[in-house]
């Protein structure tokens, strides 16, 4: 027969336990690793998404409600004025218009000239 052996004094009294829960436990790891790449990526990019579908909807509008209100001023300025006064006021309403902005533009930089 086979002879005991002596526990070693540097030898762990009793064994290590391993989780019989480590499948949970590497699950949660991974699910929390991928809602934190999740809240730091497809987050910001759905906050940009919706800025730029919103924009573009806007922006459509702004346009639309421009020529509107242009084909409705003529045809009220026309009612009232002759026609050519008509064209007259909103082109040099317009005109206006464009050389306030042209004077707000940004002068071009070194780079760009030659």
């Amino acid at each position: 027969m086979a002879t005991p052996v002596a526990p070693r004094p540097d030898a762990p009294a009793a064994p290590v336990k391993v989780s019989s829960d480590w499948t949970v436990q590497v699950a949660d790891t991974i699910e929390s690793v991928v809602g934190s790449v999740r809240g730091k990526t497809a987050a910001p990019l759905e906050t940009v998404a919706r800025a730029l579908v919103y924009g573009i909807i806007v922006s459509t509008m702004g346009v639309a409600a421009l020529v509107l209100s242009t084909i409705m001023s003529i045809r009220l300025l026309d009612y009232l004025l002759p026609i050519w006064a008509a064209y007259a006021i909103l082109g040099g309403l317009f005109t206006v218009a464009g050389l306030f902005l042209w004077s707000k533009r940004r002068p071009p930089s070194a780079k760009t000239s030659k």
